[in-house]
Protein backbone atom coordinates (compact mmCIF):
# COMPACT_ATOMS: atom_id res chain seq x y z
CA UNK A 1 0.00 0.00 0.00
CA UNK A 2 1.59 3.25 -1.12
CA UNK A 3 0.80 6.96 -1.11
CA UNK A 4 2.14 10.23 -2.50
CA UNK A 5 4.87 11.45 -0.16
CA UNK A 6 4.59 15.21 -0.16
CA UNK A 7 3.24 15.98 3.30
CA UNK A 8 1.37 13.41 5.39
CA UNK A 9 0.36 12.49 8.94
CA UNK A 10 1.21 9.05 10.27
CA UNK A 11 -1.20 7.64 12.85
CA UNK A 12 0.25 4.94 15.10
CA UNK A 13 -2.51 2.43 15.85
CA UNK A 14 -0.23 0.56 18.27
CA UNK A 15 0.00 3.75 20.32
CA UNK A 16 -3.80 3.96 20.27
CA UNK A 17 -4.05 0.39 21.58
CA UNK A 18 -1.62 1.30 24.36
CA UNK A 19 -3.65 4.40 25.28
CA UNK A 20 -6.89 2.44 25.32
CA UNK A 21 -5.47 0.06 27.92
CA UNK A 22 -4.18 2.96 30.02
CA UNK A 23 -7.58 4.68 29.91
CA UNK A 24 -9.45 1.50 30.81
CA UNK A 25 -7.08 0.97 33.76
CA UNK A 26 -8.40 4.24 35.21
CA UNK A 27 -11.99 3.00 35.30
CA UNK A 28 -13.62 1.27 38.23
CA UNK A 29 -15.75 -1.80 37.65
CA UNK A 30 -19.04 -0.87 35.98
CA UNK A 31 -17.93 2.58 34.80
CA UNK A 32 -18.64 3.24 31.15
CA UNK A 33 -16.36 5.14 28.78
CA UNK A 34 -17.18 7.45 25.90
CA UNK A 35 -14.67 7.92 23.11
CA UNK A 36 -14.76 11.57 22.04
CA UNK A 37 -14.03 11.60 18.31
CA UNK A 38 -15.25 15.07 17.37
CA UNK A 39 -13.30 17.17 14.84
CA UNK A 40 -12.47 14.04 12.82
CA UNK A 41 -11.04 12.41 15.94
CA UNK A 42 -9.05 15.55 16.78
CA UNK A 43 -7.57 15.47 13.29
CA UNK A 44 -6.57 11.79 13.41
CA UNK A 45 -9.43 10.44 11.29
CA UNK A 46 -12.71 9.32 12.87
CA UNK A 47 -13.15 6.02 11.00
CA UNK A 48 -9.98 4.15 11.98
CA UNK A 49 -9.94 5.58 15.51
CA UNK A 50 -13.62 4.98 16.27
CA UNK A 51 -13.56 1.42 14.95
CA UNK A 52 -10.58 0.65 17.18
CA UNK A 53 -12.41 2.10 20.19
CA UNK A 54 -15.55 0.12 19.36
CA UNK A 55 -13.52 -3.09 19.11
CA UNK A 56 -12.04 -2.25 22.52
CA UNK A 57 -15.56 -2.10 24.00
CA UNK A 58 -15.90 1.65 24.43
CA UNK A 59 -19.55 2.19 25.32
CA UNK A 60 -20.40 5.55 23.73
CA UNK A 61 -19.05 8.02 21.20
CA UNK A 62 -19.05 11.81 21.51
CA UNK A 63 -19.20 14.18 18.53
CA UNK A 64 -19.65 17.90 18.01
CA UNK A 65 -22.39 17.89 15.40
CA UNK A 66 -24.86 15.78 13.47
CA UNK A 67 -22.63 15.44 10.41
CA UNK A 68 -19.94 13.83 12.55
CA UNK A 69 -22.52 11.45 14.00
CA UNK A 70 -23.70 10.46 10.54
CA UNK A 71 -20.08 9.95 9.49
CA UNK A 72 -19.56 7.49 12.36
CA UNK A 73 -22.59 5.48 11.28
CA UNK A 74 -21.20 5.30 7.74
CA UNK A 75 -17.89 4.16 9.22
CA UNK A 76 -19.61 1.20 10.85
CA UNK A 77 -20.05 2.47 14.40
CA UNK A 78 -23.02 0.77 16.08
CA UNK A 79 -22.58 2.03 19.65
CA UNK A 80 -24.59 5.02 21.01
CA UNK A 81 -23.51 8.47 19.81
CA UNK A 82 -24.00 11.75 21.69
CA UNK A 83 -23.88 15.14 19.99
CA UNK A 84 -22.27 17.35 22.62
CA UNK A 85 -23.47 20.68 21.21
CA UNK A 86 -26.18 22.34 19.13
CA UNK A 87 -28.08 20.61 16.33
CA UNK A 88 -30.73 22.38 14.20
CA UNK A 89 -34.09 21.06 15.33
CA UNK A 90 -35.28 20.40 11.78
CA UNK A 91 -32.93 17.41 11.71
CA UNK A 92 -34.96 15.37 14.21
CA UNK A 93 -35.75 12.71 11.61
CA UNK A 94 -32.04 12.29 10.89
CA UNK A 95 -31.36 11.98 14.61
CA UNK A 96 -33.99 9.27 14.88
CA UNK A 97 -32.98 7.40 11.72
CA UNK A 98 -29.33 7.32 12.79
CA UNK A 99 -30.09 6.63 16.46
CA UNK A 100 -28.10 9.65 17.57
CA UNK A 101 -28.62 11.20 21.01
CA UNK A 102 -28.82 14.99 21.28
CA UNK A 103 -27.55 17.23 24.09
CA UNK A 104 -30.35 19.37 25.49
CA UNK A 105 -28.60 22.72 25.93
CA UNK A 106 -31.39 24.97 27.26
CA UNK A 107 -35.13 25.47 27.67
CA UNK A 108 -35.73 27.42 24.46
CA UNK A 109 -33.94 24.65 22.60
CA UNK A 110 -35.94 21.98 24.46
CA UNK A 111 -39.24 23.53 23.43
CA UNK A 112 -38.13 23.85 19.81
CA UNK A 113 -36.83 20.27 19.72
CA UNK A 114 -40.05 18.94 21.26
CA UNK A 115 -42.14 20.84 18.73
CA UNK A 116 -40.06 19.58 15.78
CA UNK A 117 -40.08 16.00 17.07
CA UNK A 118 -43.84 16.05 17.60
CA UNK A 119 -44.39 17.41 14.08
CA UNK A 120 -42.15 14.68 12.63
CA UNK A 121 -43.79 11.99 14.73
CA UNK A 122 -40.52 10.84 16.36
CA UNK A 123 -39.07 10.55 19.85
CA UNK A 124 -35.55 11.94 20.26
CA UNK A 125 -33.14 10.59 22.86
CA UNK A 126 -31.49 13.39 24.85
CA UNK A 127 -28.81 13.98 27.46
CA UNK A 128 -29.52 17.02 29.63
CA UNK A 129 -26.58 19.45 29.66
CA UNK A 130 -26.02 21.33 32.91
CA UNK A 131 -24.00 24.54 33.06
CA UNK A 132 -22.17 24.21 36.37
CA UNK A 133 -19.61 26.94 35.73
CA UNK A 134 -18.32 26.62 32.20
CA UNK A 135 -20.91 29.25 31.21
CA UNK A 136 -21.18 28.01 27.65
CA UNK A 137 -24.31 25.92 27.14
CA UNK A 138 -26.66 24.09 29.46
CA UNK A 139 -29.27 24.68 32.16
CA UNK A 140 -27.74 27.01 34.76
CA UNK A 141 -27.18 25.52 38.20
CA UNK A 142 -25.81 28.44 40.20
CA UNK A 143 -27.79 29.60 43.23
CA UNK A 144 -29.61 32.35 41.32
CA UNK A 145 -30.85 30.02 38.58
CA UNK A 146 -31.11 26.59 40.21
CA UNK A 147 -34.81 26.65 41.13
CA UNK A 148 -35.90 27.90 37.72
CA UNK A 149 -33.71 25.35 35.93
CA UNK A 150 -35.16 22.57 38.07
CA UNK A 151 -38.65 23.75 37.17
CA UNK A 152 -37.73 23.77 33.48
CA UNK A 153 -36.19 20.31 33.63
CA UNK A 154 -39.27 18.89 35.33
CA UNK A 155 -41.26 20.28 32.41
CA UNK A 156 -38.77 18.69 29.98
CA UNK A 157 -39.23 15.33 31.69
CA UNK A 158 -42.92 15.49 30.75
CA UNK A 159 -42.32 16.31 27.07
CA UNK A 160 -43.61 13.24 25.21
CA UNK A 161 -41.22 13.44 22.27
CA UNK A 162 -38.01 13.85 24.27
CA UNK A 163 -36.57 10.80 26.01
CA UNK A 164 -33.96 11.48 28.71
CA UNK A 165 -31.14 8.90 28.71
CA UNK A 166 -28.40 10.89 30.42
CA UNK A 167 -27.31 14.09 32.14
CA UNK A 168 -23.88 15.70 31.99
CA UNK A 169 -21.67 18.72 32.56
CA UNK A 170 -18.15 19.79 31.57
CA UNK A 171 -15.35 20.77 33.94
CA UNK A 172 -13.53 23.96 33.03
CA UNK A 173 -10.28 23.56 35.01
CA UNK A 174 -9.99 19.89 35.95
CA UNK A 175 -6.50 19.97 34.39
CA UNK A 176 -5.30 22.79 36.66
CA UNK A 177 -4.28 22.28 40.29
CA UNK A 178 -2.88 25.64 41.35
CA UNK A 179 -4.61 28.46 43.28
CA UNK A 180 -8.37 27.89 43.61
CA UNK A 181 -8.80 25.68 40.52
CA UNK A 182 -9.44 22.45 42.48
CA UNK A 183 -12.08 24.29 44.53
CA UNK A 184 -13.74 25.43 41.30
CA UNK A 185 -13.85 21.85 40.03
CA UNK A 186 -15.33 20.73 43.33
CA UNK A 187 -17.92 23.50 43.10
CA UNK A 188 -18.93 22.33 39.63
CA UNK A 189 -19.23 18.76 40.86
CA UNK A 190 -21.38 19.84 43.81
CA UNK A 191 -23.72 21.83 41.58
CA UNK A 192 -24.06 18.89 39.23
CA UNK A 193 -24.88 16.44 42.00
CA UNK A 194 -27.36 18.84 43.57
CA UNK A 195 -29.39 18.97 40.35
CA UNK A 196 -29.10 15.23 39.80
CA UNK A 197 -30.41 14.54 43.30
CA UNK A 198 -33.22 17.08 42.93
CA UNK A 199 -34.39 15.42 39.72
CA UNK A 200 -34.18 11.97 41.26
CA UNK A 201 -36.20 13.21 44.25
CA UNK A 202 -38.86 14.26 41.76
CA UNK A 203 -38.85 10.74 40.27
CA UNK A 204 -37.18 11.80 37.02
CA UNK A 205 -35.18 9.01 35.38
CA UNK A 206 -31.99 10.84 34.44
CA UNK A 207 -30.21 7.90 32.79
CA UNK A 208 -26.39 7.99 32.80
CA UNK A 209 -24.77 10.86 34.78
CA UNK A 210 -21.35 11.90 33.46
CA UNK A 211 -19.01 14.81 34.07
CA UNK A 212 -15.50 13.32 33.69
CA UNK A 213 -13.59 14.69 30.71
CA UNK A 214 -10.00 13.53 30.09
CA UNK A 215 -8.58 15.58 32.94
CA UNK A 216 -11.24 14.47 35.42
CA UNK A 217 -10.79 10.87 34.30
CA UNK A 218 -7.11 10.83 35.26
CA UNK A 219 -7.12 13.24 38.22
CA UNK A 220 -10.45 12.79 40.02
CA UNK A 221 -11.51 9.11 40.13
CA UNK A 222 -14.19 9.92 42.71
CA UNK A 223 -15.92 12.09 40.07
CA UNK A 224 -16.24 9.44 37.36
CA UNK A 225 -19.91 8.70 38.16
CA UNK A 226 -21.57 6.59 35.46
CA UNK A 227 -19.26 7.32 32.54
CA UNK A 228 -15.96 8.96 31.65
CA UNK A 229 -15.43 10.89 28.42
CA UNK A 230 -12.04 10.09 26.95
CA UNK A 231 -10.99 12.94 24.69
CA UNK A 232 -7.44 14.18 24.24
CA UNK A 233 -5.80 11.38 26.25
CA UNK A 234 -7.08 8.94 23.62
CA UNK A 235 -4.68 10.56 21.17
CA UNK A 236 -1.67 10.50 23.47
CA UNK A 237 -1.67 14.13 24.55
CA UNK A 238 -2.17 15.50 28.05
CA UNK A 239 -4.89 18.08 28.79
CA UNK A 240 -2.19 20.31 30.30
CA UNK A 241 1.37 20.15 31.53
CA UNK A 242 0.06 19.92 35.09
CA UNK A 243 -1.21 16.41 34.27
CA UNK A 244 2.30 15.08 33.67
CA UNK A 245 2.78 11.61 35.14
CA UNK A 246 -0.92 10.94 35.78
CA UNK A 247 -1.35 8.48 32.90
CA UNK A 248 0.93 6.50 30.59
CA UNK A 249 0.03 7.49 27.02
CA UNK A 250 1.79 7.72 23.66
CA UNK A 251 1.17 10.28 20.89
CA UNK A 252 -0.56 8.84 17.84
CA UNK A 253 0.40 11.41 15.24
CA UNK A 254 3.69 12.20 13.55
CA UNK A 255 3.49 14.93 10.90
CA UNK A 256 5.96 14.49 8.06
CA UNK A 257 7.05 16.18 4.87
CA UNK A 258 9.98 15.96 2.43
CA UNK A 259 12.92 17.96 1.14
CA UNK A 260 11.95 19.41 -2.24
CA UNK A 261 15.07 21.42 -3.04
CA UNK A 262 18.45 22.15 -1.48
CA UNK A 263 20.36 25.31 -2.42
CA UNK A 264 23.30 27.39 -1.25
CA UNK A 265 22.68 31.05 -0.54
CA UNK A 266 25.23 33.77 0.02
CA UNK A 267 25.57 35.93 3.10
CA UNK A 268 23.08 38.78 2.84
CA UNK A 269 20.46 36.73 0.96
CA UNK A 270 16.90 37.47 2.08
CA UNK A 271 14.30 34.73 2.18
CA UNK A 272 10.58 34.46 1.49
CA UNK A 273 7.79 37.04 1.71
CA UNK A 274 8.57 40.25 3.52
CA UNK A 275 12.33 39.56 3.58
CA UNK A 276 12.04 38.75 7.29
CA UNK A 277 15.18 36.59 7.32
CA UNK A 278 18.65 37.65 6.18
CA UNK A 279 21.47 35.12 6.03
CA UNK A 280 24.36 36.37 8.16
CA UNK A 281 26.77 33.91 6.51
CA UNK A 282 26.65 31.54 3.55
CA UNK A 283 23.89 29.01 4.31
CA UNK A 284 22.42 25.78 2.97
CA UNK A 285 18.66 26.16 2.61
CA UNK A 286 16.11 23.40 2.04
CA UNK A 287 12.60 24.02 0.72
CA UNK A 288 9.88 21.83 2.25
CA UNK A 289 6.39 21.39 0.70
CA UNK A 290 4.26 22.22 3.72
CA UNK A 291 2.57 25.52 4.54
CA UNK A 292 -0.34 27.15 6.25
CA UNK A 293 -2.78 25.56 3.77
CA UNK A 294 -1.72 22.23 5.29
CA UNK A 295 -2.29 23.56 8.79
CA UNK A 296 1.25 24.68 9.62
CA UNK A 297 0.72 28.05 11.26
CA UNK A 298 2.30 31.10 9.59
CA UNK A 299 3.13 32.48 13.04
CA UNK A 300 5.83 29.80 13.31
CA UNK A 301 7.89 31.71 10.75
CA UNK A 302 11.49 32.20 11.97
CA UNK A 303 10.57 30.54 15.28
CA UNK A 304 10.05 26.81 14.93
CA UNK A 305 12.29 23.92 13.92
CA UNK A 306 11.96 20.53 12.24
CA UNK A 307 13.92 17.28 12.16
CA UNK A 308 16.04 16.41 9.12
CA UNK A 309 18.22 13.29 9.16
CA UNK A 310 18.09 13.22 12.95
CA UNK A 311 19.14 16.86 13.33
CA UNK A 312 17.14 19.97 14.20
CA UNK A 313 16.79 22.57 11.45
CA UNK A 314 15.24 25.99 12.08
CA UNK A 315 12.41 27.40 9.98
CA UNK A 316 13.76 30.50 8.24
CA UNK A 317 11.74 33.16 6.47
CA UNK A 318 7.98 33.40 6.32
CA UNK A 319 5.89 30.24 6.09
CA UNK A 320 4.06 30.33 2.74
CA UNK A 321 0.73 28.80 1.80
CA UNK A 322 2.31 25.64 0.42
CA UNK A 323 6.03 25.77 1.24
CA UNK A 324 8.58 26.88 3.80
CA UNK A 325 12.35 26.87 4.17
CA UNK A 326 14.74 25.28 6.64
CA UNK A 327 18.33 26.13 7.39
CA UNK A 328 20.09 22.77 7.02
CA UNK A 329 23.63 24.15 7.19
CA UNK A 330 25.88 21.58 8.87
CA UNK A 331 23.44 18.69 8.55
CA UNK A 332 25.20 15.95 6.56
CA UNK A 333 23.96 14.54 3.26
CA UNK A 334 20.72 16.53 2.95
CA UNK A 335 19.14 15.88 -0.43
CA UNK A 336 15.86 16.04 -2.32
CA UNK A 337 13.41 13.42 -1.08
CA UNK A 338 14.75 13.22 2.48
CA UNK A 339 12.07 12.84 5.13
CA UNK A 340 11.30 15.80 7.39
CA UNK A 341 9.52 15.45 10.73
CA UNK A 342 7.38 18.48 11.52
CA UNK A 343 6.52 17.09 14.96
CA UNK A 344 7.05 13.64 16.39
CA UNK A 345 10.00 11.27 16.46
CA UNK A 346 12.85 10.78 13.99
CA UNK A 347 15.40 8.22 15.13
CA UNK A 348 16.50 9.07 18.65
CA UNK A 349 15.27 12.67 18.44
CA UNK A 350 11.81 13.87 19.41
CA UNK A 351 10.18 17.16 18.48
CA UNK A 352 7.07 17.28 20.70
CA UNK A 353 3.93 18.92 19.42
CA UNK A 354 3.84 20.83 22.72
CA UNK A 355 6.91 22.78 21.60
CA UNK A 356 4.97 24.20 18.67
CA UNK A 357 1.91 24.80 20.83
CA UNK A 358 4.00 26.77 23.33
CA UNK A 359 5.43 28.92 20.54
CA UNK A 360 1.90 29.72 19.39
CA UNK A 361 0.49 30.21 22.88
CA UNK A 362 -2.09 27.47 22.39
CA UNK A 363 -2.79 23.83 23.27
CA UNK A 364 -1.33 20.72 21.65
CA UNK A 365 -4.57 19.38 20.22
CA UNK A 366 -5.46 22.58 18.40
CA UNK A 367 -2.51 21.77 16.16
CA UNK A 368 -3.76 18.28 15.26
CA UNK A 369 -7.30 19.57 14.71
CA UNK A 370 -6.20 22.19 12.17
CA UNK A 371 -4.18 19.88 9.92
CA UNK A 372 -6.16 20.21 6.74
CA UNK A 373 -7.90 17.64 4.58
CA UNK A 374 -5.25 17.86 1.88
CA UNK A 375 -2.81 16.09 4.23
CA UNK A 376 -3.33 12.30 3.91
CA UNK A 377 -3.65 10.28 7.11
CA UNK A 378 -1.57 7.10 6.92
CA UNK A 379 -2.37 4.39 9.49
CA UNK A 380 0.39 2.13 10.79
CA UNK A 381 0.25 -1.06 12.82
CA UNK A 382 3.31 -3.11 13.61
CA UNK A 383 5.29 -0.69 11.48
CA UNK A 384 3.23 -1.48 8.37
CA UNK A 385 0.64 0.63 6.57
CA UNK A 386 -2.86 -0.74 7.17
CA UNK A 387 -4.86 2.11 5.64
CA UNK A 388 -4.82 5.53 4.04
CA UNK A 389 -7.37 8.33 4.09
CA UNK A 390 -6.78 10.93 1.38
CA UNK A 391 -9.71 13.34 1.09
CA UNK A 392 -8.31 15.05 -2.02
CA UNK A 393 -8.04 11.82 -3.99
CA UNK A 394 -11.13 10.35 -2.29
CA UNK A 395 -9.01 7.39 -1.20
CA UNK A 396 -10.28 5.71 1.94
Amino acid sequence: MDFIKRTWAEIDMDALAHNIKSIQSKLAKGEKVMGVVKADAYGHGDGFVARALQEADFDWFGVSNIEEGMSLRKEGIKKPILILGYTPVDTVQILKDNQITQALIGMEYAEALQSAAKKAGVVVDIHIKLDTGMTRVGFQTDEDHFDNSLKELLAVSKMPNLHITGIFTHHAVADAYQADNPKFTEMQFTRFNKMVQALKASNVDIGIPHCANSATTIAYPEKHLGMCRSGIITYGMLPSGECEGMIDIKPLMTLKSTIALVKKVRAGAQLSYGRTYTAETDRLIATVPIGYADGYNRSLSNRARMLVNGHFAPVVGRVCMDQLMLDVTGIPDVKMGDEVVVFGRQGDQVLPIEELADLLGTINYELTCVITKRVPRVYLQGGKIIGIVDHVLHQY
